[in-house]
């Protein structure tokens, strides 16, 4: 799953890891070792996992994401090889009942829990029992016990600082650069305005001409303006 994979750094050095689509042959994950040993966030989104039971130790991982997946159980492990996790996304698994996250309950630091489209969801009093089977937890599905959301400012996955403080900055660049662009397209709408306003000055003035020439030309503006016609007029 993971080796198919080149990774142009030696595995200590890797601190985040994205394998999302790449399938797993038998369910289970493969080519992860222990030698990651400063990897902080893992993603294994829609890969075919089974189980996690082959999830090698991770002393340093905060952020795991293995939504889309068929795992039904066996989290018991978790806290044993990823004792730092604090964000775990189990989105569209198999998950059925509350047994089969109750293993959580030994992973301390664990702050968020994502369980979207599982089965467990649709249980009676579902919130409030995951909150009171994992009382460490802070946000569940996004909110808190008093439905509060998550704040954008929140960090799932640990300190500031991380890579998710990073995409933070790159959605901000992105908006800059969209209200730059609304900048400039007002910017010629205004210019568009502006045109058609002098297109019709333009108009006035053809149209202040054109009754001029229909006056045989002749003005009243000055004195010998007014000379040369009355000459005119007496010819």
């Amino acid at each position: 799953l993971v080796c198919e994979s080149r990774i142009h750094r030696e595995e200590p050095e890797v601190a985040e890891l994205v394998v999302d689509n790449c399938r797993s042959g038998d369910g289970e994950v493969e080519g992860l070792t222990d030698e990651y040993t400063e990897l902080e966030i893992l993603s294994m989104v829609n890969v075919g996992l089974s189980s996690l039971s082959k999830l090698p130790s991770l002393p340093k991982l905060r952020k795991l994401e293995v939504s889309d997946n068929t795992i039904s159980g066996g989290l018991d492990s978790l806290a044993e090889k990823c004792p730092n996790l604090s964000y775990l996304n189990l989105s569209g698994n198999k998950i059925k009942e509350l047994s089969s996250i109750q293993a959580l309950q030994n992973l301390k630091n664990l702050k968020s829990l994502d369980l979207y489209s599982c089965e467990v969801t649709a249980l009676d009093d579902y919130r409030e029992s995951v909150f009171e089977l994992l009382p460490q937890l802070t946000y569940l599905d996004g909110y808190d016990q008093q439905d509060n959301e998550v704040p954008d400012s929140e960090d799932e996955a640990g300190p500031p600082g991380d890579d998710d403080d990073e995409d933070e900055e790159e959605d901000d660049e992105e908006g800059s650069e969209g209200e730059d662009d609304e900048v400039g397209l007002s910017y010629l709408m205004k210019e568009g305005i502006q045109d058609e306003e002098d297109d019709g000055d333009y108009v006035e003035e053809e149209e202040e001409d054109e009754e001029e020439e229909e006056d045989g030309g002749l003005c009243f503006t000055d004195s010998s303006c007014q000379q040369e016609t009355e000459k005119h007029l007496s010819q």
